[in-house]
């Protein structure tokens, strides 16, 4: 009873602590992402009020937490507009991958950190975060903008990437060797393929299935089938978040818009019980030392997200200011790097460190970019212009004074000349 008494103490001190700064940040205009991260250090290992009996239920939690995470990724997109967007996005998202994956490999092999750390940082530094970019978005009225469209389409393929990159992470920090990670790539490749090809085949059928008019059954029926197949696909080294993407995306229309409806406030409650136990599986001393490194990696992938965001627009034909919204909408990162940093740190416990101070940096900054990479960049492009039309234009050069005796030729010549017009216009007359 007295351990009972422990739990619900500390359980109901970490979710109040959760909602008072999820308010704090929404007044604020920032996302309460770091802010949960520093509650976990604070409630972790070396932090100020160390939790000693819920962090076995708050491991669960998070669990649970990346599930939905996933699953409401999911029920976001439909079949049909995933494969639309690999069909016109890939050139972006190759782009994308080049340019932001690459930094985080080589910052992890200077490091000395090894091959699997550079797969799993790489990947940390490529995925923008897709609630915080999509709640900026909401919160600065652009979701009708030409280039949101575009933003969108980045992040569907590298949400959809996913579904290939946590099995091949999971194959590698399990040790599985080359023949282990090969099988878990075919497996994963292949589920996701008839997943995709069920969703456009059957996708109303399936609805129309786990569809119930009682929210409560449709409640348990979709967390049932999502906890389920979760679990089947980490049985299988193929991950849980991804089965859990795989269910939402195979639901669609009415069921999926009720579905979302009805987890929206599971997965808030159990994300932030997810970057909470992150930040408690981190011990603050640890950060101080990454911290260069991570200012150094945020700078690089804060401008090669921008360049992403601007290559993707130019293609859509959007035209500067909106190419340099995208740009800086695209710079968050956030729950995607933690999961990865989180798959990673049993095998690696160096970069939970890294990957919290990276994410705590670019989950601030991203929302700063995204108001003000254009506003900043017109400001200085018309101080410019007003430089340039304030500059004093240079007086022509005045006509060289010919000498005397060049001066008498040419008034001679004048003469000649003026001579011979006349005598021509008399002969014509």
């Amino acid at each position: 009873m007295h351990d009972t008494t422990v739990l619900l103490i500390e359980l109901g001190t970490v979710i109040l602590g959760l909602g008072l700064v999820g308010r704090f940040a929404g007044r604020i205009g920032l996302s309460p992402i770091p802010l949960y991260l520093l509650g976990g250090l604070a409630f972790g290992s070396g932090g100020i009020f160390p939790l000693t009996a819920s962090e076995e239920f708050i491991e669960v939690g998070a669990e649970i937490g990346v599930i939905l995470l996933l699953l409401l990724l999911g029920l976001e997109y439909s079949a049909s507009e995933l494969v639309t967007s690999l069909k016109t996005q890939y050139p972006s998202g190759i782009v994308d991958f080049t340019l932001n994956a690459v930094p985080g490999a080589v910052a992890a092999l200077l490091l000395g950190w090894g091959p699997v750390a550079a797969v799993a940082l790489a990947g940390v530094t490529w995925i923008s975060s897709s609630g915080v970019i999509a709640k900026v978005l909401t919160d600065l009225g652009r979701l009708g903008n030409r280039e949101t469209p575009v933003i969108l389409g980045v992040l569907v393929i590298e949400d959809l990437s996913m579904a290939v990159y946590l099995p091949l992470l999971t194959a590698l920090v399990a040790g599985l060797g080359l023949a282990g990670t090969s099988v878990a790539m075919l497996i994963a490749i292949g589920t996701v393929g008839i997943v995709l090809f069920l969703a456009l085949r059957y996708g109303r059928v399936i609805s129309r299935a786990v569809s119930s008019d009682t929210p409560e059954m449709l409640l348990l029926v979709v967390l049932g089938l999502t906890l389920l197949i979760a679990g089947i696909a980490q049985k299988l080294q193929v991950s849980a978040a991804v089965g859990a993407f795989l269910v939402g995306i195979a639901l669609s229309g009415e069921t999926a818009e009720n579905a979302r409806s009805l987890l929206s406030p599971l997965r808030d409650l159990f994300a932030a019980v997810f970057f909470v136990f992150f930040g408690l599986r981190t011990v603050p001393s640890d950060i101080p030392p990454v911290l260069v490194p991570a200012l150094l990696l945020a700078a690089v992938t804060s401008v090669s997200k921008i360049f992403t965001g601007w290559y993707a627009a130019r293609r859509a034909g959007v035209g500067v200011p909106g190419r340099l919204r995208a740009g800086g909408a695209l710079v968050a990162r956030g729950e995607f790097s933690i999961v990865i940093a989180g798959l990673a740190t049993s095998a690696d416990p160096r970069i939970g460190p890294l990957a919290t101070a990276y994410v705590l940096i670019l989950v601030i900054v991203g929302p700063l970019t995204a108001r003000w990479t254009e506003p900043v960049v017109r400001r200085v492009n018309a101080l410019r212009r007003r430089h340039a039309a304030a500059a004093p234009v240079p007086a022509p050069a005045p006509a060289p004074v010919p000498a005397s005796g060049e001066a008498e030729r040419d008034t001679a010549e004048a003469g000649s000349g003026a001579a011979l017009r006349n005598l021509r216009a008399d002969t014509e007359s």
